[in-house]
């Protein structure tokens, strides 16, 4: 049962969310291992959630599943590219990995309005600026 199994606390695990050089509506959603050890078998699930901006009605996206092999220590990998037309809901990411048989699981929430140019810090793994969460 879930209950019964261990989920000891993540640390050095960070998400960014930087915007694309290509376009500038497009960003993308990044996981960053700041550990001296490498991660296996990442699965991240996003989706988000929240209320339309034009009427306040309930809006959601699909949800969508990344699965990441491994993540070397010290490294990051691009897990999705996210539209700014869905910056104004709560974007979810559910992390899940391994190291050695261990699971670890952490949720990391960008709310509302939290993706913004004003809220843009570098970011030194990805060598630009970005929005930082964890």
């Amino acid at each position: 049962m879930k209950k019964d199994i261990i989920f000891p606390p993540v640390r050095g695990i960070q998400l960014a969310v930087v915007k694309t050089q290509a376009d500038d509506l497009i960003w993308e959603v990044h996981i960053i291992n700041n550990n001296d050890h490498h991660i296996e078998g990442v699965i991240v699930v996003s989706k988000g959630y929240g209320y339309a901006k034009e009427n306040g009605e309930k809006q959601t996206t699909s949800t969508l599943r990344h699965l990441i092999e491994a993540l070397p220590a010290k490294s990051s990998a691009l897990i999705e590219p996210i539209d700014q037309a869905v910056l104004h809901l709560f974007n979810e990411y559910w992390v899940s990995y391994y190291i050695n048989k261990q699971i670890y699981d952490k949720k990391f929430v960008f709310v509302p309005e939290s993706i913004t140019p004003d809220n843009l810090s570098y970011i030194p793994q990805l060598e630009q600026e970005g929005v930082l969460h964890g």
